[in-house]
């Protein structure tokens, strides 16, 4: 039986970190599709910074319990937008972008903590909710990049592929996002880690280099 204690413990310090890289995840598409020309978000209230606004319960759920999650993805209709193509890309990379940026800031505050020497007491409560919050914002730039459907990552690949490869990338994709989906269930509701086996030598590579860019040093 687990631990109800360490499991709303474990939920303390992870919630503050999941409700801002989701909100300013999702905040960020929704600003600049309004900058490029469409306020389709903007009309369906998700331009806030409200985490109501924008959280999927079982995408919330399963980031909280386990490595990957997602929110409500922000309405947006790409042919408001000025340049279709190129700002289709925009609007998509907005999104893992805003939580680079996150990442960054937060390295930031850790850095300036430890440079300061905080009360240890204060610290120890801090330091982890600020921790988990850095590695949540990697974490949830990685899997968004992920040029699978319906992930940023698929949107800015369509952005830059030529016209007559978008139909073989669909067809080639068609059945990928349910196996995704299987595989993130499977991750996150049994010992069977297989999704993490094969994304692994993508994610360390890549938490690797933002780590060394942040802190200026490797993990």
């Amino acid at each position: 039986m687990p631990d109800i204690q360490s499991l709303v413990q474990n939920l303390l310090v992870r919630a503050p970190g999941i409700l801002v890289g989701l909100t300013i995840h999702e905040y960020a598409h929704g600003m600049v599709a309004l900058w490029r020309g469409d306020e389709t978000a903007k009309r369906a209230g998700r331009l806030s910074f409200n985490p109501v606004a924008h959280l999927d319960l079982f995408g919330t759920l399963m980031l909280c319990f386990g490595p990957f999650g997602w929110a409500k993805p922000v309405p947006v209709d790409y042919r408001n937008l000025r340049n279709p193509r190129r700002d289709a890309a925009l609007v998509s990379v907005a999104g893992p972008l805003s939580n680079i940026v996150c990442a960054g800031l937060i390295g930031i505050i850790l850095q300036l903590l430890i440079l300061n020497s905080v009360n240890i007491s204060y610290s120890s409560y801090l330091f982890p909710i600020l921790s988990i919050a850095y590695q949540v914002n990697i974490g949830l730039s990685f899997f968004n990049l992920l040029p699978i459907p319906p992930l940023d990552g698929s949107n800015i690949l369509l952005s830059f592929l030529p016209r007559s490869k978008v139909e073989p990338y669909f067809k080639l994709m068609r059945n990928v996002p349910i196996v995704f989906f299987v595989l993130i269930f499977i991750e996150w509701a049994t010992p069977i880690k297989a999704l993490s086996l094969i994304l692994n030598p993508l994610y360390i590579p890549y938490a690797s280099f933002w780590h060394f860019v942040i802190f200026g040093r490797r993990m």
